[in-house]
């Protein structure tokens, strides 16, 4: 019986080797709780690779973070709150987890992030009909930054917050400033399968010192300073483990070389789609956006492509045992958002229809590549 190829994966965990050091400091120390100089040492790093005068504060997940972003801002029951629709629905979820109503906002299609004018056109809309919207959720797709200059140029218009959500944008850049840094709030994330991980966790990037205190209070039960348990008001179970803070400080050692590693793969896969007409990948629109790519995506056109399609690739990595990915299906077709409002066209849409996440670790070997390449090449005919 012929052995299966093992298993290609879409972006898998890459450990460095200095996650170790942290991990056993912690067991010998004795820090196995949600405190400890791992969990202070990885806010610092973060602090200090973001270079900005915000600050970081260690939680359980990027959804935690949107949780809290959103709470601090004021989001509360029948409230509204802008949120781009292409997205994962983490990004989302929370603004239901405060009683919110999500208004979708379609996407542009040279970033693929929230549009401008679409979303422009959602906030005159809804302060027409009463209800001035809360926040703006706005995300760095696959480590592309949105168009960041226009979404805070609205922002200020209309005094409206932006909750920036770089959960697939850690080591991003937009005009040599670090994404996470924009928003009135960033969102970081370390899943399994982001650009540096803790297995689970994420950041939220706070506006001051004191914003993120109050963070960390929200996010250790709400526990007021008293010498018995009180609470006046509700808390959450939303910090990270000073375990999982000793993976994340071995990882910010090789986070720049996974910026790169992952950059490279995207080459590899721009050098390779250059020969075939009908694939487009997302790429920088000009020398002001900086991506880490974290995933290389593409679009294909089968009007171009003889007829070949998203789903023909997609199964012919299958078969192979490589993974990939549709690209995410926009929260405004989503059964349980179908009711939500909407502002846009079908930028989205087709996006979803017609695009694909390839293969894209700071793990991948060259035996890897070989593997992607010939299992695209006999897709496109082009062997």
């Amino acid at each position: 019986m012929l052995m299966a190829n093992p298993k290609i994966w879409l972006s898998s965990p890459h450990m460095g080797g200095g996650e170790k050091k942290y991990i056993d400091s912690a067991f010998r120390e004795n820090w196995v709780a949600p405190l400890g100089p791992n969990v202070n040492g990885f806010e610092a790093d973060l602090k200090s690779y973001l270079n900005h005068d915000k600050h970081v504060a260690a939680l359980s997940s990027g959804t935690a973070a949107i949780h809290l972003a959103l709470l601090q801002l004021g989001v509360s029951h029948g409230d509204e709150v802008l949120c781009q629709s292409f997205t994962f629905s983490a990004s989302a979820n929370p603004i239901k987890y405060q009683g919110a109503t999500p208004v979708f906002i379609d996407s542009e299609p040279e970033t693929w992030n929230i549009c401008p004018t679409s979303l422009e056109d959602a906030i005159k809309d809804r302060m027409a009909k009463g209800k001035k919207p809360k926040a703006i959720v706005a995300v760095h797709l696959y480590g592309m930054p949105y168009k960041i200059d226009e979404i805070e140029a609205i922002s200020k218009k209309y005094e409206i917050p932006v909750v920036e959500d770089s959960a697939e944008a850690l080591g991003s850049t937009y005009k040599n400033r670090k994404c996470g840094t924009f928003g009135d709030f960033g969102i970081l994330s370390f899943n399994g399968n982001k650009i540096i991980t803790t297995s689970g966790g994420g950041a939220l990037v706070c506006p001051s010192e004191k914003v993120k205190n109050k963070t960390v209070f929200y996010a250790t039960q709400a526990r007021d300073d008293a010498p018995h348990y009180q609470h006046s008001e509700i808390g959450f179970n939303y910090r990270m483990s000073n375990i999982t803070a000793g993976i994340g400080r071995g990882q910010m050692e090789i986070l720049d070389s996974h910026v790169d590693l992952r950059r490279k793969m995207h080459m590899f896969y721009k050098d390779l789609f250059a020969a075939i007409p009908g694939v487009r990948l997302l790429e920088e629109p000009n020398s002001d956006y900086f991506s880490n790519f974290w995933l290389t995506s593409i679009i294909i056109d089968p009007k171009q492509t003889h007829g070949i399609n998203r789903e023909d690739l997609r199964k012919a990595f299958e078969k192979e045992n490589i993974e990939c990915r549709p690209l995410w299906k926009p929260m405004h077709l989503q059964p349980f958002f179908a009711d939500a409002p909407y502002y846009g066209k079908k930028v989205a849409e087709n996006l979803f229809q017609n695009g694909l996440c390839l293969p894209s670790g700071s793990n991948l070997s060259d035996e890897d590549r070989k593997r992607i390449k010939d299992a695209i090449l006999k897709t496109f005919k082009q062997e």
